[in-house]
């Protein structure tokens, strides 16, 4: 993939304050639902269609829309920033490999979905509900930022052994020049059985 896929833009964004309390989850949004099993290598079910994400440590609970490629070969980003979208080049969550994710921070109008992703700790839960109602669960392992000229694309999106999810937006300082944050916040996650 072309090293331009991991700049995830941001149209319209505003700057955000330097610290934001870690919030407590308040919205009491952990799904209910059987939970998958973490695939093998040798699994034969793919996973179904992603269609919703909940994040209780941060409050995020969305419906997951489908993200491809723009005509200049970057990630597409959601045109809603309240909502997150799967990229479709990346494989389902919950099968082998690098699953990707990405979200708004926010824009003008205040806050987007992915506004307290850099909050999130090793060890926090991430719920991505399937097609089929079954439930793929993540444990965050990391959360990066990293300059957007500096993106690590081979380890964002390449491939991975186990069933891992990552979470794209947009972070660090707003460039009122360009109309962009300058960097990407990304958290790294695998599914757990």
């Amino acid at each position: 993939m072309a090293a331009v896929i991991g700049i995830v833009g941001l149209v319209g964004a505003r700057a955000r304050p330097a610290d934001i309390p870690r919030p407590v989850a308040t919205l009491g949004i952990v799904p209910s639902g059987a939970a998958v099993a973490a695939p093998s290598p040798s699994a034969g079910q793919p996973a179904a269609l992603p269609v919703a994400l909940t994040i209780p440590a941060i409050d995020v609970s969305t419906k997951l829309i489908k993200l491809g490629m723009t005509a200049q070969g970057t990630l597409q980003v959601p045109t809603s920033t309240s909502v997150a979208g799967w990229y479709t080049g990346s494989p389902r969550p919950g099968n082998v490999g690098s699953s990707v994710i990405a979200g708004h921070i926010d824009s003008y109008l205040g806050p987007g979905v992915f506004f307290r992703l850099r909050l999130l700790r090793p060890g926090d839960l991430v719920y991505v509900r399937e097609a089929t109602g079954r439930l793929a669960v993540f444990r965050v392992n990391s959360v990066h930022m990293y300059p957007k000229n500096h993106f690590p694309t081979a380890a964002v999106y390449g491939p991975s052994p186990d069933a891992e999810l990552r979470l794209i937006t947009c972070g660090g300082v707003f460039d009122h020049a360009t109309g962009s944050y300058l960097s990407n916040v990304v958290a790294y996650t695998t599914e757990i059985s």
